[in-house]
């Protein structure tokens, strides 16, 4: 019996099945992820995108995230047959929530709704005055399309409130959305299935939700091609790409 069959069996006689998401299930659609050799820092500059930074220069902070989201958002790029695999789990009724580390969208454009946005979202921005929010291409256009001050630097958007707009990704010192680690910690303990897909299961607290699922008797899952530490821990591991696996883990739910 291969690997696949054994993590479609546990899913098939679980109540709850989480998984969690990384950088990983991107790097399949051609986003580049953040810390390996090729990664974005290598290119870009951490403190650029610094809650402090943002703050005493706004202008500055927004042409700098822009141009990496740029780099990252490329309007070629599309979910792979992992995102739609982990939305097909969901649609069937065997994914009950999924907990993602990644901010590009793939996973909603894909058609997954149960989500947990534990570093926040790159499709939005949001009012630091009101809380009003709109899709970060306006705010794009804003600060293309605005004045920029003696520095050069563009101003940032602003809102009718006169508030400064912030992407909605979470940023170096800046703490996790309200409510999105209780959640994934809740979700992590409900589960009788966990899946860690695609993340290097380094970055705490993201890290400790597979063993928080483990104290509670979870069957943990770890689909990655490089090995994390949960290595020894979890109960399977694929050690394939994770469009090829997740594909076949439905494959083999749904022939039954």
């Amino acid at each position: 019996m291969d690997d696949e069959t054994l993590v479609a069996d546990a899913i098939d006689a679980a109540e709850t099945t989480v998984a969690l998401t990384g950088a990983g299930l991107s790097t399949a659609s051609g986003i580049p992820d953040f810390r390996s050799d090729d990664g974005i820092w290598q290119e870009f500059d951490q403190d650029a995108l610094t809650i402090g930074k943002f703050r005493a220069f706004p202008g500055e902070f927004w042409a700098d995230w822009l141009t990496i989201h740029n780099h990252l958002f490329d309007e070629a790029v599309q979910p792979n047959p992992a995102h739609e695999a982990l939305a097909d789990l969901e649609t069937a009724g065997h994914l009950n929530a999924l907990l993602t580390q990644n901010v590009d969208g793939l996973h909603a454009r894909a058609g997954s709704e149960e989500l947990v946005h534990l570093h926040g979202t790159g499709t939005s921005a949001t009012c630091q005055q009101c809380s009003d929010v709109i899709p970060v291409e306006g705010a794009r256009e804003q600060v293309e399309s605005g004045d920029t001050n003696a520095d050069d630097s563009p101003e940032p958007p602003t809102c009718d409130c006169g508030g400064t707009y912030k992407p909605d990704t979470v940023l170096f010192g800046e703490q996790l959305p309200m409510g999105a680690l209780p959640t994934a910690r809740q979700r992590a303990e409900d589960a009788d299935v966990f899946i860690a897909a695609g993340s290097s299961l380094t970055v705490e607290p993201v890290a400790s939700l597979p063993r928080t699922a483990l104290r509670n008797g979870a069957t943990l899952v770890v689909v990655n091609l490089d090995e994390t530490q949960y290595a020894s821990e979890a109960d399977i591991v694929l050690r394939e790409p994770v469009e090829a696996a997740l594909p076949t883990v439905v494959d083999e739910l749904e022939s039954r």
